[in-house]
């Protein structure tokens, strides 16, 4: 199984949340995990605002981003071209989505036309989990209340 990662999702590997066992099994099941390049930042501004709203000890963040930064080198980086932009312009105004969740689902969907092969997009943002299944993307998790 190939997945790509949101930030929503992969963030969920370094804060303890109720998905969190979810999301580490799902890391062990795939074969290829990817996301797109711009989950480094965003993972990492996550971490640090879990530490500013005392969600987590700075302690806690510094080892979190640490071990974040550590695995990066074991996730497949979606690079962010003209292309995928313009792609994600497109899917914003269809499907209603914000920003980078829009880059994202476009990131997924190059991916997937790339290796010819299906791509499970996880995520926990909700219009972007109804916006994957739409294009034809299998949404992860199975279901998202």
């Amino acid at each position: 199984m190939i997945v790509y990662f949101d930030a929503s999702a992969l963030v969920k590997r370094y804060i303890a949340e109720a998905a969190s066992v979810s999301v580490d099994a799902l890391i062990a099941q795939a074969d290829v995990v990817g996301t797109g390049l711009i989950s480094r930042a965003e993972v990492s501004a996550a971490l640090a605002k879990a530490a500013r709203m005392n969600w987590l000890t700075r302690e806690a963040a510094v080892k979190a981003v640490q071990s974040f930064r550590a695995q990066w080198s074991d996730i497949i980086g979606v690079e962010i071209r003209e292309a995928v932009v313009a792609q994600a312009d497109g899917l914003a105004w269809d499907y209603g989505l914000r920003g980078y969740a829009a880059v994202h689902l476009a990131c997924a969907l190059l991916w997937q036309q790339v290796i010819g092969e299906p791509i499970t997009l996880a995520t926990f943002d909700r219009p972007l989990w109804d916006a994957a299944q739409q294009v034809g993307l299998e949404a992860w998790p199975d279901t998202l209340a």
